[in-house]
């Protein structure tokens, strides 16, 4: 494609970008509403496990992410990208509104969490196929020398999704009651998912092939055997393992520390509103994206390496003060309470509990709602909810808006960066593995992982607990900074497009 040929590239970015967004949204609507979910598809006795199973079944849909970039980017590399990431849509939108369609554990027991894990897992599939697809198709389609710009459309579907669920499930809130909303109203976010899929895939419907597959494929270049030629090539296998252990490893844990633990952090460690949270994410997130376009654009320039390993450096050498300050921001050990306007009430329960319900106000504006639950033969249960008040609510915009920065740095150019590493032939199959490895083993086991080890350091008693999920995402992006700096050459591969 010529340098100065865009003819119909907004049609290609507009229907990719679309799509890709949608399963994103699908993908992350089940992360955003952990906390509910917990408390729907597992037993209620332990509140802290039923969390960590939680994350547990978020993090299974990543971990099969890499089973679906074989099967799919196979397919990709046979007969197209069009009508691959056309089949992964249609999954990914199914897998979403059965899971807001499955009764509660008090309904169908053990059952609801085994059926959420099988959807979890096709979900999982589905996106392992979708991104690939997606990122090489709009790289086939863009002009040469600007592929770092084009791509980067790409590469804000994911934040934009994870966004739209933010604000999808706040409107529901403030529809519904509290009451309602926690009934049933949870399931209105999956459920809304099903429209948005139909509508983009009529669109995608209406798309040609690639240009560049389908010249390969009338010239008869195509591959017969994309997962023999992607891993069974040695001199492609060692682009594929540095892609990975050079790039895209240490690009998923700054993502996914970024926007996921970081909005994890902020509503199980700092517990802070989880109404709250989502406001002030979305908020740093809208902020944050045009960043993507931004680093995309500057890695046509001066190259994908330096910008990507840049991004994380500051990662690994600020997460700690970023966290840091940002427990401090709401920490009410440093705030001063109002004593005088402290409430207590009382409740007694059907089932013999008794709720033990205590506000809390502080001279700063804040307030806390602390519930202590004594259930007849069973732990104490205590749970506290905290309103922050304007000033410390944009100081932890701030915080994360320059976390997503972090991510637009290392996220931005790494789809230019992966098709410009490997043929036409194998490019769906040879980038999709790296890729959803990186992001789906790496990037989405971090929130369980990381919760793990700040809960496992409150209850060693260690005072600085909440800084101890950080090591994961530091020693990980850590490793892939040395193989990067080392391995990685700061050019554009253009000669395969």
């Amino acid at each position: 494609m010529s340098k100065t040929s865009t003819k119909g590239i907004w049609k290609v970015i507009s229907a990719s970008s679309m799509g890709t967004m949608i399963e994103w949204y699908d993908f992350y609507i089940f992360g955003s509403l952990a906390v509910v979910i917990s408390t729907k598809f597992f037993p209620s006795d332990n509140p802290t496990a039923a969390f960590l199973s939680t994350l547990a079944t978020f993090a299974a849909g990543f971990v099969v992410r890499p089973f679906g970039a074989l099967f799919f980017g196979r397919l990709g590399d046979i007969i197209g990208r069009k009508y691959t990431f056309m089949a992964t849509l249609l999954l990914m939108g199914g897998s979403t509104f059965l899971i807001g369609c499955i009764p509660s554990y008090e309904t169908i027991g053990f059952l609801a969490p085994l059926l959420v894990l099988i959807l979890r897992l096709l979900q999982g599939l589905a996106l392992g196929g979708e991104y690939g697809g997606a990122a090489t198709y709009v790289a086939e389609h863009a002009p040469v020398g600007e592929k770092g710009y084009w791509t980067s459309w790409i590469q804000t579907t994911a934040t934009v999704g994870l966004f739209i669920s933010l604000m999808v499930i706040l409107a529901t809130k403030n529809i519904l009651s509290n009451e309602d909303f926690d009934s049933w109203g949870w399931r209105v976010p999956f459920w809304v998912s099903i429209v948005m899929v139909g509508v983009s895939y009529l669109i995608r419907k209406n798309m040609d092939e690639s240009p560049v597959f389908a010249k390969a494929k009338k010239e008869g270049t195509t591959s017969a055997n994309p997962l023999k030629e992607s891993f069974g090539n040695r001199y492609n296998l060692k682009f594929v393992l540095l892609a990975l252990f050079g790039a895209t490893m240490g690009q998923g844990v700054v993502w996914y520390t970024g926007q996921f633990y970081a909005m994890s952090f902020m509503k199980t460690v700092m517990n802070v509103d989880s109404s709250q949270v989502d406001e002030l994410l979305g908020i740093a997130l809208l902020i944050g994206t045009p960043f993507f376009i931004f680093f995309g654009w500057l890695s046509d320039k001066v190259g994908r390496k330096y910008i990507m390993m840049f991004g994380m450096l500051l990662a690994i050498l600020s997460y700690r003060s970023i966290y840091q300050e940002m427990y401090n921001t709401t920490s009410l050990n440093q705030k001063t309470e109002i004593a005088e306007n402290l409430k207590e009430t009382s409740e007694i329960k059907a089932d013999g509990s008794r709720i033990i319900t205590i506000q809390k106000k502080y001279t700063d504006g804040t307030t806390a709602l602390e519930k202590k639950t004594y259930i007849p033969k069973k732990e104490l249960q205590t749970s506290i909810s905290i309103t922050i008040n304007s000033s410390d609510k944009w100081m932890l915009i701030f915080l994360v808006f320059i976390q997503v920065i972090f991510v637009t740095m290392v996220y931005g150019p790494i789809a230019a960066f992966l098709v410009e590493m490997f043929p036409t032939k194998i490019r769906y199959t040879s980038m999709s593995l790296p890729y959803h490895v990186g992001n789906g083993i790496f990037g989405g086991l971090l929130p369980a992982i990381s919760t793990y080890f700040v809960i496992h350091a409150k209850a060693a008693g260690k005072e600085d607990f909440y800084l101890d999920g950080l090591w994961y995402p530091i020693i990980i992006a850590g490793i892939c900074f040395v193989i990067g700096m080392v391995y990685i050459e700061n050019k554009n591969k253009t000669t395969h497009l």
